[in-house]
């Protein structure tokens, strides 16, 4: 058997790298994060570094007056570690520090007792879950066998945030055969399905699906009616949910109206009560989260001059600064090197990261002056006059990377005479008009939605009538372009539009 070697070996190749200084990095973070997310992240900055302070909002004035004192009134010399200093300080000041909340401590104390508490005492708790309200109500509910009441449990847990139960129930029964307290039955299942749904509210929830939920709801409302002409008009829908539901989501009303030998005016009061019955039940106990959004750049219109002027949202963004304390601390002898490596690197950590502020701020303000000049029309008449706005250009336009602009777009929203409206929906490709003026994609698909709002509902226009008709606009675009920007409005298709 032959040996094997091992060799190493010496050589030289000649090539280009591009690295990224850990400064460059925080910098191109700090620049993609919008305000919710900047004040997040300097609360955490704030944090970690010890020579970085908050600055309360409406009282920098102040509290940089009572700063410079205090570096003036500051004396030299003192213990020989950092440790050592900031206990003599302590000793100073921390009778005129819990008083006057002079220090870097008492200032974010103020802040997370002030802004934070009252946040938090203002924030809605998160709610239950749909399981967990549904599994209480079942607690309550008049089942006395323990075994139907183990099933039902079970179910419910199947149940998913719409309220439905989607699950077909051999499946739970095969998951559920090695628990205790139920014997598991196909007809056990069954029947705990249909107390869930006589006995849960809101009406609908453990339906096996949006009709049965529709079905459920219909009849609960028939059987609490009181007045006969309406009670009537509940049989007629549920008579459109059993029989006519495919052609209810098709819209094919002649057809309904001919199998039942209804008038028009029978049927629409039957579809009026339709529109009552909520086709996801859970929701309305469990509704969905909604996330606040906070402009980042408010643009307002100068009467005076004529122009649309830009500034930063930053009223909800805490200012921060370095720490008086601890620039001075810098310049004391007495300090071991230990000791003044640390200040120094904390230092030059906070130092790093108010730059990386001042320059998102720029950063965003210079791409935001940009798109007041290009998207001017936007401003005063409406979507439809948006430009053709790429990323590429404006970073030409500037002098920045394109990557740059993308992240100072990202996520960032702009308070607007025209309402609240995502900066990023400004950049976009675009086509020319029949008179050679620029359009952005964006506003062809406002053209979509004013031609679709302004058709004569009874006769909807085709997709093929809808690109006719930008044409005739001076804009012309395929068939299937239409269809798609139809679809991405949520808007539905000529036969389901159509109103009988």
């Amino acid at each position: 058997m032959a040996g094997m070697r091992f060799e190493t070996s010496q050589g030289m190749k000649l090539g280009q790298t591009m690295g990224l200084s850990p400064k460059l990095i925080q910098s191109a973070e700090i620049l993609q994060l919008n305000s919710m997310e900047l004040q997040e992240r300097l609360e955490q900055e704030v944090e970690k570094n010890v020579a970085l302070e908050l600055v309360l909002p409406g009282s920098s004035d102040d509290i940089e007056g009572r700063g410079e004192r205090k570096r003036e009134e500051a004396p030299q010399g003192g213990g020989s570690t950092e440790f050592e200093r900031l206990r003599r300080l302590e000793r100073q000041y921390g009778d005129q520090w819990n008083s006057e909340g002079d220090s870097r401590r008492a200032v974010r104390d103020n802040r997370e007792r002030d802004a934070k508490m009252d946040a938090m005492a203002n924030t809605p708790s998160r709610g239950a879950s749909l399981v967990d309200q549904l599994l209480e109500q079942w607690s309550f509910a008049e089942v006395r066998d323990p075994s139907l009441r183990a099933a039902g449990a079970r179910i419910i847990e199947f149940i998913d945030d719409d309220g439905l139960m989607q699950t077909p129930l051999e499946t739970i029964r095969e998951q559920s055969s090695h628990m205790a307290g139920c014997d598991w039955a196909i007809d056990t299942l069954k029947l705990a399905l249909a107390r869930i749904q006589q006995e849960l509210e809101p009406r609908g929830v453990g339906a096996t699906s949006v009709r049965e939920a529709l079905l459920i709801e219909a009849r609960a409302h028939l059987d609490e009616e009181t007045d006969l002409d309406r009670a009537e008009s509940w049989g007629d829908a549920i008579t459109l949910i059993e029989r006519h539901y495919d052609d209810l989501l098709q819209n094919r009303i002649p057809r309904i109206r001919e199998s039942n030998g209804w008038t028009a005016e029978r049927l629409d009061r039957a579809r009026v009560l339709l529109k009552r019955l909520d086709p996801n039940p859970g929701r309305e106990l469990v509704p969905p989260e909604s996330t606040a959004i906070i402009p980042d750049v408010v643009v307002e219109y100068d009467p005076e001059s004529g122009d649309y002027t830009a500034r930063l949202a930053d009223e909800l963004i805490p200012r921060v600064r370095v720490s008086p304390d601890y620039e001075a601390m810098m310049k004391d002898i007495e300090l071991d090197t230990q000791a003044r490596n640390f200040v120094a690197e904390s230092v030059r950590a906070a130092r790093s990261i108010i730059e990386a502020i001042e320059q998102r701020n720029t950063t965003l303000m210079r791409v935001v002056r940009v798109v007041l000049a290009r998207q001017r029309e936007w401003f005063e008449q409406g979507p439809q006059y948006l430009k053709p706005l790429p990323m590429v250009e404006v970073a030409d336009m500037l002098g920045i990377h394109v990557a740059t602009v993308s992240r100072a777009a990202s996520e960032k929203w702009m308070q607007t005479p025209r309402g609240l409206v995502a900066l990023r929906s400004f950049f976009s490709l675009g086509t020319e008009s029949a008179d050679g003026e620029e359009m952005s994609w964006n506003a062809v698909k406002a053209m979509v939605k004013e031609v679709v709002d302004n058709e004569d509902k009874s006769k909807p226009l085709s997709d093929r009538e809808i690109a006719e008709a930008l044409e005739k606009k001076g804009v012309t675009i395929a068939r299937r372009t239409v269809v798609k920007y139809r679809e991405q409005l949520g808007i539905l298709s000529g036969p389901l539009r159509k109103q009988h």
